[in-house]
């Protein structure tokens, strides 16, 4: 038996309620594809749906499922070619119905942290969509606001660092952050989401897995 999955529920549901007086809504499931069938259906015929970049909803093949669904109007993020094609691209994001995302991490109190280079993710969060669905799993959990930037910027940055392709940050060369103002830095937006200011705009999906950074 995995003892610490055993805890998941409990800790997921003192989560939601904290989620809750902060003005968002908060769903738990226990397992990634169950997750993922739940997001696909709570998006309606025809709705429009773009994301921001998310390990966690590549892992959980989200956003190759609503790439190939017929009845979403996918705007994939990854299209643009050039700075003006990106730009187009993301006035277009912000006007979507559905954004798809992840949080670096997510306190026992309710509050979000994330990091962002370009910050396009979080400022699709922060405003722009309709509907915000910010997909964790229970690894991004943690106590309290000072645990969840020390995530962010310790385990999430370096590994992300990696995955963008980048290669002289402090982070990824010594394992740790040293609040560096690199070229190559992607931790330039630090955003804490402590409520939302339209009630149900933003809604978590909590995961029984590991998932992401």
């Amino acid at each position: 038996m995995d003892y610490m999955k055993e805890t998941y529920p409990k800790l997921a549901a003192s989560v939601i309620r904290k989620l809750e007086a902060r003005n968002m809504n908060g769903v738990y499931f226990a397992a990634a594809e169950e997750a993922k069938r739940a997001i696909l259906a709570e998006m309606p015929d025809g709705s429009s749906v773009t994301w921001g970049g998310s390990m966690t909803c590549e892992q959980m093949g989200l956003f190759e499922a609503c790439l190939s669904s017929s009845r979403l109007q996918a705007l994939d993020r990854t299209a643009a070619k050039t700075p003006e094609e990106r730009r187009e691209l993301y006035a277009r994001q912000t006007l979507c119905d559905y954004f798809l995302m992840s949080a670096n991490a997510v306190t026992m109190d309710g509050e979000l942290v994330n990091i962002d280079g370009n910050g396009n993710r979080v400022a699709c969060l922060i405003t722009g969509p309709a509907h915000v669905f910010v997909i964790c799993g229970m690894n991004k959990i943690v106590t309290d606001l000072d645990s969840a930037v020390k995530r962010a910027r310790n385990t999430a940055a370096p590994a992300n660092v990696l995955r963008v392709g980048r290669t002289e940050t402090p982070c990824l060369k010594n394992g740790r952050c040293a609040d560096c103002l690199s070229p190559e830095s992607i931790c330039n937006q630090f955003v804490i989401t402590r409520r939302s200011g339209v009630k149900g705009r933003i809604k978590v999906f909590l995961i029984g897995e590991a998932l992401g950074y």
